[in-house]
C-alpha cells in the first residue's frame, strides 16, 4: 500500500469546521504528494477508505 498525502487548506475558527464525526464525507478533490489530483472515488478501495485528519500543534 502506498500512502497518499493530500494537501488541504487550514480552516479558520470563523468557518464551519466541517461534517460531524461519523458523517459521510462530501465529494472532494485535492492534489497528492506528486501533484496528481485525487478524489474520493480514486482513493476508495474494495474494502472502503479510512481517512485520518491530524492537526499539528505547530500550525
Amino acid at each position: 500500500m502506498i500512502p497518499i498525502f493530500l494537501s488541504l487548506a487550514a480552516v479558520s475558527a470563523q468557518q464551519d469546521p466541517g461534517p460531524p464525526v461519523g458523517a459521510r464525507v462530501p465529494a472532494f478533490q485535492a492534489p497528492d504528494q506528486v501533484g496528481k489530483t485525487q478524489n474520493l472515488e480514486s482513493l476508495m478501495g474494495p474494502k472502503g477508505l479510512y481517512l485520518l485528519f491530524v492537526r499539528s500543534a505547530d500550525w
